[in-house]
């Protein structure tokens, strides 16, 4: 039974150069369409969740109104305790909306900041300012929230170390409680994989990465900031419950085009268009689009991939419940290869080996070791 529920907004004003997530542009009449199939899907659950997340696109994007419409119906769908977090774009978000957020159970908002630096925002394709951003985490925190958690991108051509860490130092000092932050990607179907095509933009050298991505992980420590996931970094306290569901490969539900649910051992994903997502619920039809029945090896191998990328790694008692397989069995062949170049080590408690986990040579190659358990 799914405890965690994931609900995909695709519209966005503006595309990202480098975003392939599902989005398209704001059209009111289809946005309207797209809340009221929502709000019928979720009054029709027969479930209640642990944890909410709402991404996108830009959630912010929503009116006031559509937005009051949403929360009425997952107020019903919410456990004592949930996690329910909203994605939001600074450009988008405002006191109304925060107002509207805190009144309906919301207690987690997450900021796509992604840069302090207006020259590198211009870059990525953002609209929304470096001012704009920074007043968006504060009026957050003047509405009540303390579970405040920003995006953040390094690695954009052209950019320096020394201008990184001007970043770093200046986002620390706002008032969040977690920080995500993303080397840029060049991912196929986007514009920004376009450019790099076209020899338009040249991608930092690795060397350059790695030193930044070394630096995240000593500052953000030294500020109070604890890393529990490659990206991911938070207070104490603070690690986002629902991104720790997927790392543990548990059971979730995802509504929306290009959304991915996990149930039952199958992986499913819904259409990729918004205006066919509305027809098929609409009229009470399925929306999944591809769809894939795990076997117990794969479920292993891909909850292997996934938990090897937090701090903490696979604990084998703990892999052994969750999957029904055993870790050194399923990868005793890999572990070598992973261990010797110092990718990997073993997790040791009064002699006995208990699991393994990354270095922090590992986590500059996790993507890595990750592809290698699958």
């Amino acid at each position: 039974m799914a405890e965690s529920l994931y609900i995909h907004i695709p519209f966005c004003r503006k595309k990202c150069l480098y975003c392939d997530f599902y989005s398209v542009s704001l059209d009111l009449s289809t946005v309207s369409d797209y809340v009221n199939v929502l709000c019928a899907q979720i009054s029709s659950l027969g479930l209640d969740f642990r944890t909410i997340y709402i991404g996108g696109g830009t959630p912010s994007i929503l009116s006031v109104k559509l937005w009051e419409k949403l929360l009425r119906v997952l107020d019903k769908k919410r456990r004592p305790g949930c996690e329910f977090t909203v994605e939001a774009n600074p450009e988008s978000l405002d006191t109304s909306k925060l107002k509207l957020f805190a009144n309906w159970g919301v207690n987690r908002i997450s900021i796509g900041v992604q840069s302090l630096c207006d020259d590198k925002l211009k870059k990525l394709g953002r609209i929304h300012s470096a001012i704009e951003a920074i007043r968006a985490v504060l009026k957050a925190e003047r509405k009540g929230f303390d579970n405040i958690s920003i995006d953040f991108i390094f690695g954009v051509w052209g950019e320096s170390l020394n201008s990184w860490k001007e970043e770093l130092k200046e986002a620390v000092k706002l008032p969040i409680s977690h920080i995500s932050v993303y080397c840029l990607s060049y991912e196929e179907n986007t514009i920004l994989f376009q450019k790099q095509s076209k020899k338009e933009i040249v991608p930092l050298a690795e060397d350059e990465l790695a030193q930044m991505y070394k630096y995240n992980r000593n500052y953000l420590a030294k500020a109070g900031f604890s890393q529990y996931e490659v990206s991911s970094f938070s207070k104490t306290g603070f690690q986002c419950r629902h991104n720790l569901n997927y790392w543990d490969n548990e059971p979730y539900l995802g509504l929306g085009p290009s959304a991915v649910s996990y149930l039952g051992g199958i992986r499913a994903q819904n259409c990729l268009d918004v205006r066919r997502y509305i027809t098929l619920t609409s009229q009470a039809q399925n929306t999944v689009a591809s769809s894939e029945e795990l076997s117990t090896e794969r479920k292993a191998k891909e909850t292997a991939a996934l938990k090897i990328r937090t701090k903490q790694g696979i604990d084998f008692k703990w892999f052994k419940n969750h999957t029904g397989v055993d870790f050194m069995k399923l990868e005793a062949k890999n572990l070598n290869s992973l261990i010797q170049p110092g990718l990997l080590r073993l997790k040791k408690l009064r002699k006995v080996t208990r699991g393994v986990c990354l270095t922090k040579k590992g986590f500059l190659f996790c993507d890595t070791v990750s592809k290698s358990f699958l």
